[in-house]
């Protein structure tokens, strides 16, 4: 077992009570630097920018009347961090609160909330970590409406794929003039690196190049990721420094996988070189709930 694999099994494949009591130290913070290293990755020199944003849709504390205060957390923070948060140890954390009373009022507790959170998430993942409570009458985003299903370009009779783990050397590209490339794959999985339970997504990709990716190849790989055993942050970092490395250095690259709610929880890396998805910035936005699939 290696060093974040370690770090990571402080709680995961592990019977967890929890606590019912406000407990920081749940909290598990995973070096990225490992995995990166694996891709030529460098912390202090990223091919990308991007960052890791988190909904956790059971979060609920209680007023100092006992009172049940229930909402749906947004969570983000820069992926230039050293450290990103174990999902299970936030999960158990966020838990911590179900029983714990803070303030008068509502708004009080949710306030105190907050401020309690960023403080632990920021201090534990060295960087700043920012986040919105939901109400049921927040308004629903759709983003990413102008990417294509990648199968509308792809002949499924003709398109067989043997290979499930990441094969890189499946991925083809072709010479044409520059364009812009708006593909969506839904049915993007792979697996906790630790439990090797199942995690599904989506991933939205576009680039602009002088060269094509020929989209059976690029299913083929995207499909190569069934029996990979990663965090979904490693997986889209992967993705994208595959693709990176096909292009040329000055072509424009986004990648941003969304994966369905494990746990009651949903993370969402955004990982690129340009500006252009402007429904990105939706995304990151912490005063919006932003959507691009059904199985979100």
């Amino acid at each position: 077992m290696n060093t974040t694999d370690k770090i990571a099994s402080k709680h995961l494949g592990k019977k967890s009570q929890g606590d019912e009591n406000y407990n920081p130290l749940l909290l598990v913070a995973i070096p990225r630097i490992e995995n990166r290293r694996q891709y030529k990755i460098e912390n202090n020199n990223l091919p990308f920018k991007g960052f890791d944003v988190w909904h956790a849709y059971e979060f609920s504390s209680m007023t100092k009347n006992g009172i049940p205060v229930t909402r749906l957390m947004k969570m983000k923070y820069n992926c230039n961090s050293e450290f990103l948060v174990e999902s299970k140890s936030l999960k158990l954390y966020l838990n911590s609160f179900n029983m714990t009373r803070f303030g008068n009022s509502t708004n009080e507790c949710l306030e105190i909330c907050k401020n309690i959170i960023e403080k632990d998430l920021s201090n534990t993942l060295k960087t700043e970590a920012c986040i919105k409570f939901f109400n049921n009458d927040t308004e629903r985003v759709q983003i990413f409406d102008n990417f294509r299903n990648i199968m509308d370009f792809v002949d499924e009779n003709s398109l067989k794929i043997e290979k499930f783990k990441e094969a890189p050397e499946l991925l083809k590209t072709e010479e044409k003039e520059i364009a812009s490339y708006y593909l969506h794959f839904d049915s993007l999985r792979s697996n906790c690196r630790v439990t090797h339970q199942p995690d599904f997504g989506d991933l939205f990709l576009y680039y602009k190049s002088n060269k094509h990716i020929l989209e059976n190849s690029l299913v083929k790989y995207l499909s190569s990721f069934r029996k990979e055993f990663h965090f979904h942050e490693e997986c889209c970092e992967m993705i994208y420094k595959r693709l990176a490395d096909l292009l040329d250095k000055d072509n424009e690259l986004f990648v941003c996988t969304l994966y369905t709610r494990r746990g009651g929880i949903d993370i969402s890396p955004i990982r690129t070189n340009c500006n252009t998805i402007t429904d990105a910035k939706k995304l990151i936005d912490l005063n919006k709930f932003a959507r691009g699939c059904i199985k979100q």
